[in-house]
This record gives C-alpha cells, structure tokens and sequence, in this order.
C-alpha cells in the first residue's frame, strides 16, 4: 500500500512539474531572429532594431542570425524545420512571396508553413529619371517611350529583382516598349542614371530619395499604394496612369506555422507598443520607408494576395530561375 501511495505521489509531482513548465512564461530562454540576408543589409538592420525592443519589452535576449543566399531561401528553409515553440523567429522580405514563382525547387510554402506575426515597414521603390530627361510627369514619360519605342532604356539589378519586376509592370502597364540594361545592384543604376546612360530606374526610396531631393534625379513617380510621407508631392503610379499598379518591398516577422497564437500575440504587442514611441520609429523610417506593425490577421490575410500578385506578373514575363 504504502508503495502504491509513494508511486501515486512520484507521479502527481511529476504531472505538476510538467505543468508548470508548460506555463512557464514565455520567453524562458534567448529567441533567435534568423536573417536570410548578410549582416549590414537593410533587413539585417531592421531585425536589430526590433530585436533590442523585444528583448527590452519581454526581457530576454533576442539574437540576429544571419542565413544568407539564395535570395532568401536558405534561411527560410532553416526557419521552417525549427520547432514551433517560439525560440525562432524569421524576418521576412517581399522576396518571401516572389522566390517560389521564380525557382524551381523551393524548400517552403510562403503562406502554409509560416505564422504571421507582423509587416515591420513597407519600402515603395521611386520612378526617377535623369535632371536632363524631358519627362517630367510619368504620363510624359509613357508618351517619350512610344514615340521612341525600343530606344529608351532602363536599369535594374536583375530580372529577378524588384527593380526589375517594378520596370516590368510598368511595361506591361503602360504598353511601352524600352530595353532593359542589366547591373549588379542598386549603386551601379543610380551611377548610369547620373551620367545620363539609362532614361530611367526604380531604386528603392533609400537608394534615390536623398539625390530626388537634392535634384540630381527627377522623381515622377513611387509605387507604393499611397504618397510617401518623407516625399509628399511625389504622386503614386496608380495616380499617375490608367492601368497603374503599386508594389513596394516589405520587411515583416514570422515564425514557423504551428507557433501559439499566445506568443505570436504577445510578440507582435510588444512591437504594437513599441510602434508608438516616436524613437523607435525613426530607426525604421530614416530612409523613406513606412512603419506599419499590422496585426498578424492583416498579414495572414495579405500574404496569399502578394503571391498571387507576384505570380501572375512573373508568368507573364515569363522568369524562371534555376
């Protein structure tokens, strides 16, 4: 008997212990934020100046974990075999959605195997030609290039990449026909922009909003869905044709599906919170992007529209990566 009674004791403590480690507040132990990008990328940046809030509202250490290449996809894959329990977190980009439609063997589903935390900031590229173009509305730009068709040119850093895919909506939106020119990345368009080798870019706004401002570019146009607040009287592609498009990059936190609603919510209330502080927010929008800090709802509920977005422009151009 006395045995009988000592296992039952054993084994109720062991059912208590278990329980309150179930309940043992989150987080017990250092999250780790995995970065698909190289330490110093505008990703990269973002992920620590979120980490620092979270480790000070939650007060555990938050550690950036940079995963780079494949355009994202290596440290997607690593971020979606971690356990769902809120100890790894993965910063996203507008690649995310884009990357599946482009490779033909990806190791994740953008929507399925992920759990919407929050959009950080949205990052609308600027359609900007050079001082000397005669252009200087997006509608006068749309009438040089069809009375010069296949004469105009424009610069991205790749067919895959945003610039590239920004230029080519355009294209297809306002039924022109100009010559891409192809360069290693977002420098190199601003340096043929200045000297006058390409008629026009769509760089992201930290790339060209300071040289827009200073005018050594001319800003027609951002493709964000409204103005900008850091450059207000620059009108929207949407306002700006009949057949516009908007289509920015975006930098947001997920973690891997099956996570607890509870931490996804706690995380992204620490980060609502914190979205408030005026401090906060001008380490995230110095460079012309816009603070969001949706609800993880609003997000579930974007995502499938980007793919989907995404998807259909890149079948029409008919982009596929190896």
């Amino acid at each position: 008997m006395m045995r009988w009674i000592s296992g039952f004791v054993v084994a109720a403590l062991a059912l208590l212990a278990g329980s309150a480690f179930a309940q043992a507040p989150y987080p017990a132990q250092p999250v780790k934020i995995i970065v698909p990008f190289i330490a110093g990328s505008a990703p990269d940046v973002a992920a620590r100046v979120v980490s620092e809030r979270l480790a000070a509202g939650l007060g555990q250490t938050f550690i950036v974990d940079n995963k780079p290449g494949a355009s994202g996809n290596i440290g997607a894959e690593v971020a979606v075999r971690a356990p769902a329990d809120g100890y790894t977190l993965l910063l996203l980009t507008g690649s995310h959605v884009i990357n599946p439609h482009l490779y033909a063997r990806i190791g994740y589903d953008p929507v399925k195997d992920f759990a919407p935390i929050t959009i950080i900031t949205r990052l609308p590229s600027l359609m900007v030609v050079p001082p000397s173009s005669p252009a200087k509305t997006v509608a006068e730009f749309i009438a040089l290039a069809k009375a010069k068709p296949g004469r105009l040119n424009y610069g991205s850093g790749g067919v895959a990449s945003l610039a590239n895919l920004s230029a080519s909506a355009f294209r297809l939106a306002a039924d022109i026909d100009y010559v891409h020119v192809p360069y290693k990345g977002a420098p190199d368009i601003i340096r043929g922009l200045l000297g006058e080798q390409i008629d026009v870019g769509f760089p992201t706004m930290p790339t060209a909003m300071r040289l827009a401002q200073q005018g050594q570019l001319r800003p027609l146009a951002v493709t964000s869905a409204k103005r900008t607040a850091a450059m207000p009287d620059v009108p929207t592609i949407l306002e700006s044709m009949p057949n516009g498009f908007s289509q920015d990059a975006w930098l947001a936190l997920a973690a891997p599906a099956g996570t607890h609603q509870a931490i996804i919510e706690r995380l992204y209330g620490v980060l609502k919170e914190a979205a408030a502080d005026p401090a906060f927010r001008a380490k995230l929008d110095s460079d012309g992007s816009e603070v969001v800090f949706n609800t993880p709802a609003e997000f579930k509920a974007m995502l499938p529209d980007e793919v989907e977005k995404y998807g259909q422009l890149i079948k029409r151009l008919g982009i596929k990566l190896e």
